[in-house]
């Protein structure tokens, strides 16, 4: 089964982002925006610590009530959120995937 991969990317206004992608190359997990490329890769570094421990994820729902979920670093802090989900048990399947994924270090530089 191929693995996931993560994509740095750089927005217009300049700032930096990562989205985790599974192995069929669906992003699984979007970061915040960053000042620097540098803040962008410890978040990836935040990821793949935290991936792994179930208990680091937070299922929520959006404000038309679609349930997606959040990652957070041992510290609370928020370090990626998912897409919405049409189900919780979708949306649950979706933190399985960034379990699995998470660890990769497969990390690729688009910023160029």
């Amino acid at each position: 089964m191929a693995i996931g991969h993560y994509e740095i990317k750089k927005a217009k206004n300049g700032r930096y982002h990562f989205e985790l992608k599974a192995g069929n190359g669906e992003i699984i997990l979007n970061s915040e925006m960053y000042a620097s490329k540098a803040s962008a890769e410890h978040g990836i570094s935040s990821v793949q610590t935290n991936a792994p421990d179930e208990a680091q994820y937070e299922l929520k729902h959006s404000s038309s009530n679609q349930p997606y979920f959040v990652l957070k670093a041992k510290n609370a802090q928020v370090i990626g959120v998912s897409e919405t989900y049409n189900s919780e048990s979708a949306a649950r399947n979706g933190i399985q995937s960034v379990t699995r994924n998470g660890t990769s270090t497969d990390i690729r530089d688009l910023t160029h």
